[in-house]
């Protein structure tokens, strides 16, 4: 069964999201005591009654909107389009305004039932804070202090009352939460083209797409399938460099997009081709490499560059992002839909090795391989010897070395294990990880120590004498 969705709507900073955080139970929806915070939709889950309901947050309804604010209307006029019943907002203590007026012409035009729901009533009469408000006609009014968290329960009840009947299986999971669903964040510079992206890749107008930099600020998670497989879509704000990033609402952006990436199983770092590549990508490279996440590195805007163009950018990438050389790379465009079906796969792809299983017979194969091609240098006269590698990891995957004086390795040796590692098993997309055991001597604290060629004969001396007896 579909769980009946539920929209919040009204002018800006009436407190729809902090409504919506109070109601889902979580910290999705950015807060700020800022108008026009909120931009795209966002959809959460809210437990009522033991009912499933899907509730929609979403920006001001302006009148004469123009430009992004003309975006954002549209965006909220879909989503009551879509809704099973309608949340109108107000400000209790503002009394009914013009700008809400306007809300409420919209909402007559779009004949969905509407609940009315009077917020920031705190401290005030609630018969005086709900009067201005009667002569809309709408069902309630309810009266409510999201922030203080009162008035909720009478909310709930509000909304199960002019739902309709729930049918089916409630406990059901709503499409698009499989297990196995693949969490894919998309990140980058701002204007890199990763909402046109998103909304390519859900086939639907989800969030606003435009020229202006920085147009999204939250972090939007949505559900998508794709090829019969089960991803969870996270489009995410664009990092600036730390300088520019001055106002509190764009670091709280910064810190949502760092969440995301922390939460996703794969990254996709938009990059836009006809842009040179910046300090600012190496940056935020370095933060996804820092979460060990796996990487694809989208070439975004491909599209009407020249081969010589083409060939530059490459060229830079390879030149200035050469830590993230195990990322896969594809070249698309995310307006025009070119590359989707490529990427996608070079996303599963490296899902798929960044949970890899790896046997330890393969893995200690491996390593006598790398070590008779090549040995470790010698330190101090001494060479340390790797005796055996084992799996400790996944996402990424961490292979553990065992051996002696390992701490001796350099660090251009490890890389050579790395290489060598990834190599043969195809571990591209994802970071790799080694981890060194040194063996311990266990006759090191003795005060004649042994050689680690005495100990070894010990060691022989010893088995020898017990097969004899």
């Amino acid at each position: 069964m579909t769980a009946p969705l539920v929209a919040l709507v009204g002018r800006p900073n009436v407190g729809k999201s902090t409504l919506f955080n109070q109601l889902t139970r979580s910290r999705d929806a950015l807060v700020a005591d800022e108008p026009g915070l909120t931009r795209d939709r966002r959809y959460g889950f809210a437990p009522f009654g033991g009912r499933q309901v899907v509730l929609v947050d979403t920006g001001g309804i302006v009148p004469e909107a123009e430009n992004l604010e003309k975006e954002i209307v549209r965006q909220s006029l879909h989503a009551i389009d879509e809704a099973a019943l309608v949340l109108l907002v107000v400000d209790a203590r503002a009394g009914l305004t013009l700008e809400d007026q306007h809300v409420v012409d919209a909402l007559r035009q779009k004949a969905r039932p509407v609940l009315l729901v009077v917020n920031k009533a705190e401290g005030l009469d609630l018969a005086t804070a709900a009067g201005d408000f009667f002569a809309l006609g709408f069902h309630g009014p309810v009266c409510t202090a999201a922030v203080h968290k009162q008035g909720l329960d009478r909310l709930r009840d509000a909304i199960l009352d002019l739902l309709p009947p729930a049918e089916g299986n409630l406990d059901e999971a709503p499409e698009g939460t499989a297990e196995d669903a693949i969490r894919i964040a998309l990140v980058g510079r701002p204007n890199a083209g990763k909402s046109t992206l998103f909304n390519r890749l859900l086939k639907e107008e989800r969030a606003i797409a435009s020229d202006i930099p920085g147009t999204t600020r939250d972090s939007i998670e949505v559900p998508l399938e794709w090829e019969g497989r089960h991803y969870r879509l996270i489009d995410t704000a664009g990092l600036r460099r730390r300088g520019k990033v001055q106002e509190m609402v764009e670091k709280f952006s910064a810190i949502k997009t760092l969440q995301a990436i922390e939460s996703a199983h794969v990254v996709v770092m938009l990059m836009d081709a006809h842009a040179e590549v910046s300090a600012q990508d190496a940056r935020i490279l370095t933060e996804v490499a820092a979460a060990g996440k796996a990487l694809v590195l989208g070439l975004n805007k491909w599209d009407g560059l020249s081969p010589e163009q083409r060939g530059a950018f490459e060229s830079e990438v390879e030149r200035k992002l050469a830590f993230t050389e195990y990322a896969a790379v594809q070249r698309m465009s995310g307006l025009h839909g070119s590359g989707l079906g490529e990427l996608m796969e070079k996303v599963h792809r490296a899902a798929r090795v960044a949970f890899i299983d790896l046997s330890t017979p393969a893995l200690t194969d491996t390593l006598e391989a790398l070590v008779r091609k090549h040995a470790p240098p010698l330190v101090g006269g001494r060479r340390p010897k790797l005796r055996y590698a084992h799996q400790g990891g996944k996402n990424p995957p961490r292979i553990v070395i065992h051996g002696n004086q390992t701490e001796r390795l350099p660090d251009s040796y490890k890389r050579y294990l790395v290489n060598g590692f990834r190599e043969a098993f195809a571990l591209w997309g994802t970071p790799l990880e080694l981890n060194f055991k040194t063996s311990d001597n266990p006759y090191k604290d003795r005060k004649n120590t042994l050689s680690e060629r005495q100990y070894k004969r010990r060691q022989r001396m010893i088995k020898h004498d017990r097969s004899k007896r």
